[in-house]
């Protein structure tokens, strides 16, 4: 089987995250919208979860054997870091998701109309109640449990075929306790992608806030890496050879 062409790579990311983007963040203001002035609930936060949840999984199948579908900057610098991924591909799978996220966001609007940004369009923030460090930790717990996953889902021993319903499922349990907080953003592109566009269309947006939810997941993405890589290292035989990872191992992220 031939390998993916670049090109082919780099559109797969950009088609993965503005999926991402326009169902999972789109979720958010189609349900602000049709609740009107009702208050919002957990039922309301579940099925938010549960469409990026479905999103992550439909792409991954979808798209994972192109691209590898990490549609999440967090995870390509995590599978770089640990030798999983070319340095010299990280630049332009950053710039793809981040695009990706970018056409997202504006389908957002081209669908719901100016009332997606009324209501924020989704974008992930914290309140004024919400110190600093208390958001760097949401997000950077949030970022960890899921690149953790994907590289615990991409292992060879892991059962071959349940990566997609996996990160998924972890996705959808991650936003749980994470979205009272900050959004439960958990990923870098999803952060920037809608903000921009928001900004774009008159909304207001807190740019402030951007780097700590950058570093966050950044940092979260390196050091899950590291931690899993770490974890499975003693459970090598010494005469083992190393495994050869595909370029696009197929993972993925919110």
């Amino acid at each position: 089987m031939s390998e993916p062409l670049v090109i082919q790579k780099l559109a797969s990311e950009v088609v993965g995250t503005a999926f991402l983007v326009f169902v999972g963040v789109g979720s958010v203001p189609a349900t602000l919208i049709v609740n009107g002035d009702a208050p919002f609930t957990m039922a309301d936060l579940g099925m938010i979860s549960l469409a990026f949840a479905t999103v992550v999984i439909a792409t991954v199948y979808a798209l994972g054997h192109i691209s590898g579908n990490h549609i999440n900057p967090a995870v390509t610098l995590g599978l770089a870091v640990t030798g999983k991924f070319p340095w010299r591909n990280v630049p332009g799978y950053l710039g793809a998701q981040l695009v990706g996220a970018v056409i997202g966001a504006a389908a957002i609007i081209a669908v719901l109309g100016q009332k997606a940004s009324h209501v924020g369009l989704g974008v992930a923030s914290y309140g004024a109640a919400v110190s600093v460090p208390q958001a760097f930790a949401a997000e950077f717990v949030g970022t960890f449990i899921l690149v953790f996953t994907v590289f615990g889902v991409i292992h060879r021993k892991a059962p071959a075929g349940f990566a997609g319903l996996a990160i998924g499922l972890v996705v959808f349990a991650a936003i749980i306790p994470v979205a009272p907080t900050t959004g439960a953003s958990i990923n870098p592109a999803r952060t920037f992608g809608p903000m921009l566009v928001q900004q774009i269309a008159g909304g207001s947006v807190k740019w402030e806030q951007l780097p700590v939810y950058l570093f966050a997941e950044c940092l979260a993405g390196v050091v899950a890496a590291l931690a899993y890589a770490a974890l499975v290292k003693p459970a090598r035989q010494a005469e083992e050879a190393p495994a050869v990872v595909p370029e696009q191992a197929s993972v993925t992220g919110v």
